[in-house]
């Protein structure tokens, strides 16, 4: 991958995150501010606890840090996958948000 591609890619994700937190925040409870900064969102719940995603250019991975721990993904063409086995990340931030929010809350890479 290229690091235009690694760019583009990385942006699409970051903007999806951001437009399904608005999209909870209008069907649910949640009310998770969503903070952009550069490359880096902070997802801020009403608990005070935090989830972190960011880029990672010279590695062409997304970072997550999460009460869960510490994740990085690569993307493998299709999805972006966690380098050490552990799953996709938007399946992976849907748990972690759920637990850190205790609602169910769904994320994914659709940009609608």
């Amino acid at each position: 991958m290229t690091d235009t591609e690694y760019l583009d890619r990385a942006e699409q994700l970051l903007l999806a995150v951001e437009r399904a937190c608005d999209r909870l925040n209008d069907e649910t409870d949640a009310d998770i501010d969503a903070q952009r900064a550069g490359g880096m969102v902070t997802l801020v719940f009403p608990n005070r606890s935090q989830i972190v995603i960011n880029l990672q250019k010279p590695l062409h991975e997304v970072w997550m840090a999460a009460r869960a721990g510490g994740f990085h993904y690569k993307f493998d063409g299709c999805t972006w996958q966690d380098t050490k086995g552990n799953g996709e990340f938007f399946e992976n931030l849907s748990r972690f948000a759920s637990e850190q929010s205790h609602l169910p809350l769904t994320f994914s890479a659709k940009l609608d």
